[in-house]
């Protein structure tokens, strides 16, 4: 499942690229949970895989809030769709994707995601590759249950039962992994929310029957963040 975002102030154009998602998916196969907002005011781009935003928002300027949403977010691929079609060109300038000029149609909107999802299938099945004392170490993305640091080792838990133990910060390892699916939920620990299997309060239960805790400055972000990727997003 893939996790898409809707940044739109106008409720037609919005249902209108909501629909032709709906339709891509269906075509070719890509099962996709989509969420709409009218601005970026509560924006927790971690949490989403790809992000349509119009630029212009009504209550403020869909470029400035890219800008700003790259300080903290250089990862999520950003598509624009908009009217404003002299300005879509700035958006190289935040490192979006692409852009689609309103009224769009359903054959310009496929096009763009056709290479949206290159990037996305690219993201998610990448390797990790990690210098350990015993050599290199290199596993799937996707089976990494959690991170966390002990001292100057990074521990990496895996689907399989093992721990991966590297050297090196979790802000470094974050930098990696570079987003969803994965989430920091304190100042030691980060999670594969894809192996969530249960959230009691501030206990997280993963995969391997473990639990992990988050950090109570980090607690309504990350139980939004969970939530949306599980599916407690709007649509």
């Amino acid at each position: 499942m893939y996790r898409i975002l809707i940044v739109e102030d106008e409720a037609d154009a919005a249902k209108a690229l909501y629909a032709a998602l709906e339709r891509y998916g269906e075509e070719h196969q890509e099962e996709f949970q989509i969420a709409w907002m009218k601005n970026t005011i509560d924006l927790d781009a971690p949490a989403f895989d790809l992000i349509f935003m119009d630029i212009d928002l009504g209550v403020e300027n869909g470029m400035e809030a890219a800008a700003e949403l790259r300080t903290f977010d250089k990862k999520t691929p950003l598509i624009f769709v908009t009217n404003l079609a002299q300005y879509a060109v700035q958006g190289y300038q935040v490192s979006a994707l692409d852009f689609i000029v309103k009224p769009f149609t359903y054959g310009s909107l496929s096009l763009r995601m056709d290479r949206a999802m290159e990037v996305l299938h690219e993201k998610r099945d990448r390797a990790i590759t990690l210098k350990t004392k015993d050599g290199l170490r290199i596993f799937p993305a996707s089976s990494l249950i959690q991170v966390w640091v002990k001292g100057h080792n990074v521990n990496y838990a895996l689907d399989d039962g093992t721990c991966v133990v590297a050297r090196g910060s979790l802000a470094d390892t974050e930098q990696m992994l570079g987003g969803v699916p994965f989430l920091r939920i304190s100042s030691g620990s980060i999670i594969n929310m894809a192996h969530v299997r249960g959230v009691h309060d501030s206990e997280i239960i993963l995969s391997d029957g473990s639990s992990c805790y988050i950090s109570r400055a980090n607690k309504r972000h990350c139980l939004e963040a969970i939530s949306r990727y599980l599916g407690g997003g709007a649509a």
